[in-house]
């Protein structure tokens, strides 16, 4: 047999990416997927509409500039269009910074366990990644990830909150860790899930940014815009560096729906707003009850909750498929469970209180 041509040898030790599945059907019962952080709600407001209506154009290419996008950005964030770059959401745009910015003999700092996305990017380029262990109260250990960044360093990403185990950095560390690293350092901000934080010191991403050249920060209308299946993010950077990016991004990446929603979406803040406030309602609520049933969940600031399952994993996986609710596990370290509709997160509540926590 005439051997298949071989890939680089980064590319067998690529994790793969593991979604979130689907639940099982049940005659009867209405099943909830809280496995992939998905927003429970419609598109927002004239989002639809617009969508459509975009879509009478699609034998056109998108505008590869993404002017309008732009536009809105730079409008609604109060920065210059020069510090934008546009991406199939937010983790496109981690594959393009570290394909600009790191390779073979590089090193990649980050927290774990953390984004999934993170290792297979850094593998990708043929980076090494450098994990650093979160502390007992499952967040960023900040002090031993600056101690951590050596002359080989390239690149850091801060996950905040962090996905999959819920807690947000403060502007506090932040200010701090970044005093402490090489300005020559690139610090991914990565803020996929901030409107959601209720922090009494949030991390003011745009300030931040704005007064580090090294800081880049990523956002996306995936998760409280509730555009996840149009795939489009977006980085702010210094000038120089979200030039880079849109260097890499392939052309014509953002689809023109996906620009059009996007923009409209930036319309309606006010129903945004509404519909995070009654999502972090919900979280709130759960987290509560959960933590009542004596599970020692972490503070949450995204739009899921953690359980440190352990050993007992696989019987919260089970009883959750039987309740009809679909959650993400990671191996037996923990199952992360999305926020969703109040019937569905009902039932991850009877869940917690049928099934003891790990000793």
């Amino acid at each position: 047999m005439t051997p298949t041509p071989a890939p680089r040898d980064n590319v067998a030790a690529i994790p793969r990416y593991v979604p979130g599945r689907p639940p099982t059907p049940r005659p009867g019962l209405t099943t909830y997927k809280l496995s992939s952080n998905e927003n429970p709600y419609p598109p927002l407001p004239g989002v639809l509409e617009a969508t459509e209506a975009a879509l009478t154009s699609m034998n056109r290419y998108p505008d590869a500039g993404n002017t309008l996008l732009y536009d809105a950005l730079s409008a609604f964030l109060g920065v210059d269009v020069d510090r934008l770059a546009a991406g199939t959401g937010s983790v496109a745009l981690i594959y393009h910074l570290l394909q600009a910015y790191a390779g073979p003999g590089d090193e990649v700092v980050h927290a774990w366990r953390s984004f999934e996305a993170y290792p297979i990017a850094i593998t990708a380029v043929g980076a090494t990644g450098v994990p650093v262990p979160l502390d007992a109260e499952f967040r960023h250990d900040l002090d031993a990830m600056a101690a951590a960044v050596t002359g080989r360093t390239r690149v850091v990403l801060l996950c905040s909150p962090n996905n999959p185990t819920g807690p947000a950095l403060t502007q506090t560390e932040v200010d701090r860790f970044l005093a402490a690293v090489d300005p020559r350092v690139l610090v991914v901000l990565d803020e996929a899930y901030l409107e959601f934080v209720r922090s009494p010191d949030p991390v003011d991403g745009v300030r931040t940014q704005a007064a580090h050249d090294n800081v880049v920060l990523l956002r996306t209308f995936s998760k409280a815009y509730g555009l996840a299946g149009l795939r489009v993010g977006y980085a702010v950077a210094h000038p120089e560096v979200a030039d880079a990016l849109r260097a890499i991004t392939l052309p014509f990446a953002v689809s023109v729906p996906a620009q059009v929603a996007a923009v409209e979406s930036l319309r309606h803040r006010e129903a945004l707003a509404g519909r995070v406030d009654a999502l972090v309602g919900e979280r709130d609520r759960v987290l509560g009850a959960v933590r009542a049933a004596g599970w020692q969940v972490p503070d949450a600031q995204g739009n899921f909750l953690w359980l440190p399952s352990g050993s007992r994993t696989p019987d919260v996986v089970a009883a959750a498929e039987e309740a009809g609710v679909a959650v993400r596990p990671f191996g037996e370290e923990g199952i992360r469970v999305s926020v969703g509709e109040p019937e569905g997160n009902d039932r991850v509540i009877e869940v917690a209180r049928a099934v003891a926590p790990p000793a």
